[in-house]
């Protein structure tokens, strides 16, 4: 009776061993089964072509006349009339107002204020009856139709400055709206308090819409490359302190799956979040621009969107 139970149990020992043995090689399988498992990623990509980039500086100026004096009268008195108001174009040797010299017990004819170039006038200060002197201005004659925008450029940029550079130039009055510019005059010097050199910008063409006293907010192209490959920063990764972008390859006429290969590049310049890629990239790729920070060479992906930079 002892030794049929000892050889029942054993039997069950037995049993349950090879349960397990077979539950351990099942489950072996299905981890294997899924480890042999393909994953796709899904990414966003870019597709190259050739383009323009220019690097520049940002500043601030203020819109001047070219060509603009301040009206002085040739005595000093009372201003007795104004001829004109502001806004008004006038022509040279053109009476403005007069200025009346006399005193108590003492009475002169009225001395005219002439204007000594054609323009408009901008500005006058003084209203009648105000008492003027030959070190006043009565009047500011300016040639709206001529302007220039100045600016003040920092001694840490002064190198990357030279006569004949473009710019784009925007005002708050025109939102959305930007107007070419060119730089015709640089100071040779720098104002020592400020440690800053002026420079003159012209609008090119010349546009009614500018007044004399606006902000102008400039950017000035300091560098440009044209038919450049030129992709957005986020599509490049970093392996090994070298960037690397992720080229889309075996991919099929229709068909949104596809595998990437990792491609190294070589940069030029960087201007708002766009790069200039000057080796391992031709007009045409395809490259990740979302969705790589996961990816390996030949990893399979689904492209769920693509830019063409074409277009």
């Amino acid at each position: 009776m002892k030794k049929m139970r000892i050889k029942t149990a054993a039997v069950a020992v037995l049993t349950v061993a090879a349960v397990l043995s077979t539950g351990c090689k099942k489950g072996g399988a299905d981890a294997k089964k899924m480890d042999d498992a393909e994953i796709i990623y899904a990414v966003s990509s870019y597709k190259t072509a050739p383009g323009n980039l220019d690097e520049y500086l940002e500043f601030g100026g203020d819109v001047d006349s070219v060509s603009a004096v301040n009206v002085m009268p040739d005595m000093a008195g009372k201003i007795s009339r104004i001829l004109v108001s502001v806004g008004d174009m006038v022509r040279k040797d053109q009476v403005l107002a007069y200025v009346d010299a006399s005193r108590p017990g003492m009475n002169y004819s009225e001395s005219p204020v002439r204007a000594p170039i054609a323009g408009r006038i901008t500005s006058i200060p003084p209203t009648i009856g105000a008492t003027v002197s030959q070190a006043v201005t009565v009047a500011r004659i300016a040639r709206t139709d001529d302007l220039e925008i100045k600016v003040n450029v920092a001694e840490r940029f002064i190198s990357r400055i030279k006569q004949g550079q473009t710019a784009i130039v925007t005002f708050d009055a025109y939102p959305g709206v930007e107007f070419k510019a060119k730089v015709f005059e640089v100071s040779p010097v720098l104002d020592t308090s400020t440690r800053t050199m002026s420079i003159k910008l012209r609008i090119e063409p010349p546009d009614s819409r500018i007044k004399v006293g606006m902000y102008a907010r400039v950017r000035l192209v300091t560098d440009s490359v044209k038919n450049a490959i030129v992709i957005p920063n986020a599509a490049m990764i970093s392996r090994d302190g070298k960037p690397f972008v992720f080229v889309i390859a075996n991919q099929k006429e229709g068909d949104k799956n596809a595998t990437v290969r990792l491609q190294a590049v070589k940069i030029g310049i960087s201007v708002d979040n766009k790069t200039e890629i000057t080796e391992g990239l031709s007009a045409g790729d395809e490259i990740v621009i979302k969705g790589q920070s996961l990816l390996n060479d030949g990893a399979q992906v689904n492209i769920i969107s693509t830019t063409d930079a074409s277009k």
